[in-house]
């Protein structure tokens, strides 16, 4: 087709023979013309092949995801006493919280096996002061709860890609700040298609790591892959080089009350035939914080160290076992064929060292927790789907839900009951208008888990919380 244009264009533009004796050369010169232009016009499109892969590799691709909601909250306190105070009847609510959240993603590929991503994000209360400062929210954690108008870094991390083994086993090396929120099921309710790689269920924050994916499914069960991540979750006891006072910049004294806080994941799917999925998760955390025994919580240590809490205090273990279907039987009907049903339990298990408790045990104490939902089609808009999700745990139950994207808390660490429902469309019918109206029950049967704090006893209490949250992004 490209050398008939290109015939075309030099007959045109050296005018039709009239069938005279140099016909036959002036073919000949045709073909010749054909043949040069052709050559020319393929240089030209390696020239401009190169030119843009190089623009597509050289550069910093941006996207971004602004959202704004507004969430109708109220708690009643059936039996709940707070510092000593009795609440019991009362309430508390807000007719119109409004927020914004804006999240600027950054992704470049400088070659085939190497990339980058990064998402910096604000998330601010309307009317919001342009600075909280909030002692017990990591630096991540600030964008993962409406507050003030700060960016702030919520993921940075690059991932190299190869292949090993003669190409039957792809891995990957990754280092950063990883994007460990939203992650598989929770996807759902967050309106989002893609979930990150934690299983929701016990891990939903971001998390600074090191980490090794392994692609076994040459080896093992269809779709399997498994990775192992090491990383830091807290830095304690550290002098900074304008603590003068310190022993040394950044150094940690032997034998700190406040260590480090590591964790080592390892998480994957065992099975995946893109009908079924199964995937798993376990979670060791070491010297997660608790307080010592026999000493009331919040008073003052004997060694004069400081306060009686968020000390390192023993380890603990979070296991999931998560299953998704994608399609309820095998093409009953279209409607069944575009269900999805989710199914998930896992566990925690906190073990407090000698002379120190967590949960306010010096035992070891175990934690359940249960997590059901069904994704249906809407029946009404071409890309809506309506939701609805199921969440139940026992009195010890701790995960790591800080990012939990809900003005009420975690739903997913509830020590009791919770049920949601939801309706996720695209305004007007654009995709890049997703929007979102959801109602959130809680029913907490224990202290509600707020921030995870390994140094609070949960107590028996009896506290609702309900959430009613109209949403509208765009995102491009």
């Amino acid at each position: 087709m490209k050398k008939i244009l290109l015939s075309t264009i030099v007959v045109l533009s050296l005018g039709v023979t009239n069938g005279t004796a140099d016909d036959k050369k002036a073919g000949e010169s045709l073909d010749k013309k054909v043949e040069k232009l052709t050559k020319k016009v393929n240089s030209l499109n390696k020239k401009l092949n190169k030119v843009k892969a190089h623009d597509a590799n050289d550069n910093i691709k941006f996207s971004m995801d602004f959202r704004n909601t507004l969430d109708n909250i109220e708690y009643t306190y059936n039996d709940y006493s707070y510092k000593g105070e009795d609440l019991s009847g009362g309430s508390a609510k807000n007719d119109s919280l409004l927020t914004s959240r804006l999240m600027l993603n950054m992704k470049s590929a400088p070659t085939k096996n190497l990339s980058f991503q990064g998402q910096i994000a604000a998330y601010s209360n309307w009317g919001t002061h342009l600075f909280e400062e909030d002692a017990s929210l990591k630096s991540w954690a600030g964008s993962s709860k409406s507050g003030d108008t700060i960016f702030r870094v919520r993921r940075a991390y690059f991932v190299y890609k190869n292949k090993a083994l003669e190409g039957k086993l792809p891995y990957a090396f990754s280092i950063g700040r990883r994007p460990a929120s939203d992650g598989f099921l929770a996807n759902f309710r967050e309106n989002n298609p893609k979930p990150t790689s934690p299983l929701a269920h016990i891990t939903n924050m971001e998390v600074d790591a090191g980490m090794v994916k392994l692609v076994t499914e040459k080896y093992l069960l269809p779709g399997s892959f498994v990775k192992f991540v090491y990383g830091r979750a807290h830095s304690g006891g550290m002098e900074s080089i304008y603590d003068l006072g310190g022993k040394g910049p950044y150094a940690q004294e032997e034998g700190d009350v406040h260590e480090n806080v590591n964790f080592f994941v390892t998480l994957g799917s065992i099975y995946n035939d893109g009908q079924y999925n199964l995937m798993a998760q376990h979670a060791m955390i070491f010297d997660t914080k608790g307080a010592r025994n026999g000493i009331p919580i919040g008073a003052d240590l004997p060694d004069g160290l400081g306060k009686n809490k968020s000390l390192d205090a023993g380890n603990a273990q979070l296991m999931a076992l998560s299953l998704q279907v994608d399609g309820v039987g095998n093409e009953i009907n279209d409607f069944l064929d575009d269900t999805i049903v989710f199914a998930s339990v896992a566990q925690t298990i906190y073990q407090p060292d000698s002379g120190k408790q967590l949960l306010g045990s010096t035992s070891d104490e175990t934690g359940r927790s249960i997590w059901v939902g069904a994704n249906i089609p809407d029946m009404i808009t071409d890309a809506g789907r309506f939701g609805i999700e199921y969440n139940k745990g026992s009195k010890y139950w701790t995960p790591m839900t800080w990012a939990e994207d809900s003005a009420i808390g975690s739903k997913l660490a509830v020590r009791g009951e919770a049920i949601e429902a939801y309706w996720n469309f695209n305004l007007f019918g654009e995709k890049n208008l997703p929007s979102q109206i959801r109602y959130t029950h809680i029913q907490h049967d224990y202290t509600p888990n707020i921030r995870c704090t390994g140094w609070v006893p949960p107590k028996a209490v009896d506290i609702e919380a309900d959430d009613i949250r109209v949403s509208v992004s765009y995102k491009y």
